[in-house]
């Protein structure tokens, strides 16, 4: 939607295919970072967002056994807006989609479900696309596949993904936020039972995640849910009135969490951007802020030589070339996360104990900059 947007504005005519009827699903990324943020206040819109139903989250936390350690605190970056943003990204996307509708070559297409790539001399030329039961022809100078983890577009492609190791399932719920909870919004994360619980202030609700290892689900069905219950309650004793609220399995949503990468973000003719070339872990919730940057430098990047009518895969491999780094350390410090914090406190039977070598360097002034830099801003420098 954003590249759709950047494009248009630049003079470029876009068709926007969006496989479902609304954009109202349940338990999507609601994170913008600050560097989110400053991008969309380049085009006038980080007001717009504010006035949406928010909530402000000024740093990260972790409850361990030696107390509460400020694991990314936000406030001390060098940006406009120093704190993360939880807005429902349908929303969001709403906002972005009016905006989209103020363009006059801009063109957006739901329910439109792709079944095939128009492939001509070894160059995709567009997409066959389902419309209910009709079927349609889309030709283009330059497919973009930014349809999520499970791309379309990417298999269409024969696009591969290098996998990497994410131990982890999460499984999302959503409990009320009453006036006696803590003021300041923020996100706090707690251990116990064998699992990790994210818990993000959404407004009106708190949003949870109850991170498992990979697999942990089915033993968790197993176990029935007044047993999930109960040590959802343990780990969060002042929301324990509310988690009875939860009437079964059907209150949560699971997300089996992956860790990739494509090779190749791009073929002749076809680009892939966001989570359909990389798909990220929640750890930090820097998925949004990855794809957005992707639009962003991909719309600097192709504007001109789509206007031109001269595309080449030379210009698609040079967004790859000034996304990938970016993305590759994001991975690594979220691999790091998973490693060295996550396993050891899903292994841990009694209260989780942060290594003593983070302990000390989220106490040093450059190196407890970095978790916070990498979350809001998508690098360390």
């Amino acid at each position: 939607m954003l590249l759709a947007l950047l494009l248009a504005r630049q003079g470029v005519r876009v068709t926007l295919l969006e496989a479902q009827a609304s954009f109202e699903r349940d338990f999507r990324g609601n994170t913008l970072s600050p560097a989110a943020l400053e991008l969309l206040d380049e085009l006038g819109l980080t007001d717009q967002v504010l006035a949406l139903r928010h909530a402000k989250i000024p740093r990260f936390d972790v409850a361990t056994a030696e107390g509460v350690v400020t694991f990314a605190d936000f406030t001390q970056l060098p940006s406009r807006y120093p704190y993360i943003v939880m807005v429902p990204q349908s929303a969001f996307l709403q906002l972005l989609n009016e905006q989209l509708a103020m363009q006059r070559n801009a063109h957006l297409i739901m329910q439109a479900k792709v079944r095939e790539l128009i492939v001509e001399q070894g160059v995709v030329r567009g997409v066959r696309y389902a419309l209910g039961e009709e079927r349609r022809e889309l030709r283009a100078q330059l497919t973009i596949g930014a349809d999520g983890r499970f791309s379309t577009v990417r298999k269409l492609a024969g696009i591969a993904l290098k996998p990497s190791n994410a131990p982890i399932d999460v499984l999302w719920f959503r409990l009320p936020r009453r006036p006696c909870d803590q003021d300041e919004a923020e996100a706090l994360f707690r251990f116990g039972h064998g699992a990790l619980l994210a818990l993000m202030d959404h407004g009106e609700t708190w949003q949870i995640g109850y991170i498992v290892q990979k697999g942990g689900y089915g033993e968790l069905r197993e176990r029935g849910f007044p047993a999930f219950q109960d040590a959802v309650a343990e780990i969060l004793p002042g929301l324990a009135e509310r988690v009875r609220a939860l009437r079964g399995w059907a209150d949560c949503a699971l997300l089996p969490v992956e860790s990739s990468r494509a090779v190749r973000w791009h073929r002749p003719g076809l680009l892939l951007i966001g989570d359909a070339a990389h798909v990220m872990s929640p750890v930090g919730g820097v998925g949004i802020t990855c794809a957005l940057q992707d639009a962003s430098v991909a719309a600097t990047l192709l504007a001109a030589p789509l206007l031109a009518g001269a595309l080449r895969e030379a210009n698609l491999r040079q967004v790859q070339r000034r996304r990938e780094w970016p993305t590759r350390v994001v991975q690594a410090a979220q691999h790091f996360a998973h490693r060295q914090v996550i396993d050891g406190a899903l292994a841990s039977v009694g209260p989780f104990r942060m290594p003593a070598y983070l302990r000390f360097a989220l106490r040093v002034p450059l190196l407890k900059q970095v978790p916070a830099r990498l979350i809001g801003l998508g690098r360390v420098l």
